[in-house]
């Protein structure tokens, strides 16, 4: 049986990679401090015997009694509005956490896989976005915690790599969306659902001609299963992504459709260093992994909806 360890496994998308490796047959630790993760996205397979839950964190001292076959790096805050709350918290899980998760690694001869972002392109002056790409970005600003952490944790990785033979797998997550999102996260899919579910206005920042590629969580974690097992992805840095591009205006708008609503649209000022264009080329992930995205938006988002509202009226 392999053994799995998944840091941030409470959190959306390291909560449905744990449910995905358990049901490959892998046994699974999940570490989280539960900053922005939390134990009801655990709770549909909490009690599998092959599950366990640490409460840990990835920047202090944890050891483990037997060894992993493979490891998984999802521990760090993910939205804007949760990062500048934590920025501190969200640089150091993505470069000490990821030194002290590269050194269990190395002790276990395990596969590493950093889950980075396609953040560390910034606000990129190449479309789409391929992993050459070295990106525009800024060290300093509110967002600088979480892309530079990021690119240093893509750096540590590369170090051992190449000086410890460790495994690794880089994959840059883009914008990816499903159940057991956080209806506070704040970023523009949830933030125009949940409003939607109020009643509210959908408040877009800018004019809305900004764009993102929008990326369902199945689609995702099938290619994070794949890029942390297939020996192909050893080494490789991939882009893990839906090509399907729209704005944010798109966006709102197709949520109001689904959801048969008739609601004002408010625009505010376009925060600082928001990117304008999103999309990844993920010519990678198909030569490498076998892997594209599946489900459209138009499929995707009605499920998130349907969550989302039952989310809303339970808590």
């Amino acid at each position: 049986m392999k053994r799995s360890l998944v840091a941030g496994g409470a959190g959306f998308i390291g909560s449905h990679l744990c449910e995905r490796l358990l049901s490959e047959g892998h046994s699974v630790v999940c570490v989280d401090n539960l900053c922005t993760g939390s134990k009801v996205n655990l709770a549909s397979f909490g009690d599998d015997s092959q599950f366990q839950f640490v409460q840990a964190d990835v920047t202090g001292q944890f050891e483990f009694e037997n060894e992993f076959d493979h490891i998984w790096h999802m521990a760090s805050p993910a939205s804007p509005p949760r990062y500048m709350e934590l920025p501190m918290e969200t640089a150091l899980a993505n470069t000490v956490g990821t030194s002290n998760l590269i050194k269990l690694a190395v002790e276990s001869n395990a596969t590493f896989l950093f889950a980075s972002t396609s953040e560390v392109y910034g606000d990129p002056l190449e479309h789409p976005q391929v992993e050459e790409y070295r990106g525009n970005v800024d060290t300093r600003g509110d967002r600088a915690c979480y892309d530079e952490g990021k690119r240093f944790g893509e750096t540590l990785s590369y170090i051992a790599q190449e000086t410890q033979g460790l495994d690794a797998r880089i994959v840059r997550i883009f914008n990816t969306y499903g159940p057991r999102m956080d209806p506070r996260d704040g970023r523009a899919m949830v933030d125009f659902i949940v409003r939607s579910l109020l009643d509210e206005p959908l408040r877009v920042f800018g004019d809305g001609s900004q764009t993102r590629s929008f990326c369902y969580v199945d689609d995702m974690v099938e290619g994070l299963f794949r890029a942390g097992t297939m020996e192909a992805a050893r080494g490789c840095v991939i882009n893990l992504g839906s090509p399907w591009e729209m704005t944010i205006l798109q966006l709102a708008e197709l949520i109001l459709e689904i959801r048969g609503v008739d609601l004002p649209i408010e625009y505010g000022p376009l925060p600082d260093r928001d990117p304008v264009r999103r999309r990844p080329d993920i010519t990678q992930a198909r030569n490498v992994l076998g892997w594209q995205p599946n489900v459209a938006p138009n499929v995707g988002i009605p499920i998130v909806v349907e969550w989302m509202s039952t989310r809303l009226k339970t808590n």
